[in-house]
């Protein structure tokens, strides 16, 4: 357990929120100036490039002079291991009604896993998305009026 940071990977398209957004959404997202207790939930930032370098660096150095020391590791992305599969979209995964309905549109496990809709799905029962923004994109992932209708009432 202790040989690994557990991350998420986010794709994500440039035209639609830039990457310094993305950063600032981490930045929020999480104490930066915490102290490590282990190296399995260590806070990391990830680029892939020199662009995403310079950005990531820029809007450290604006955290640190508003937090002070910032504690959370910035590293140019190496390789990233998916977790196993009962790891993947968590909370889909636990209303086993809602799962079943969304994974009979996927071929294959890993087809789930990288879905768009599963991903977002997943979201809208963490509590992660406003409502409005759920009533606004249920009608796109493909489910029965009585999922959706489940969907409203299971997110937060």
């Amino acid at each position: 357990m202790g040989d690994h940071t557990e991350a998420i990977q986010l794709d994500f398209d440039p035209s639609v929120i830039s990457f310094e957004k993305l950063c600032h959404a981490v930045w929020a997202a999480h104490n930066p100036c915490a102290r490590k207790f282990s190296r399995q939930y260590d806070s990391i930032l990830f680029y892939a490039n020199d662009e995403q370098k310079k950005t990531v660096a820029a809007t450290y150095e604006r955290v640190e002079q508003e937090r002070g020391k910032v504690t959370t590791r910035v590293e140019k992305l190496d390789k990233f291991y998916h977790a196993e599969d009962y790891h993947q979209k968590y909370y889909l995964r636990g209303n086993k009604e809602l799962f079943s309905e969304l994974r009979k549109f996927y071929a294959t496990e890993e087809d789930f896993m990288h879905s768009p809709a599963a991903a977002r799905l997943n979201s809208y029962l963490s509590g992660s998305a406003k409502r409005e923004q759920i009533e606004k994109d249920l009608g796109k992932l493909g489910l029965s009026d009585e999922a959706r209708k489940k969907v409203l009432v299971c997110a937060r």
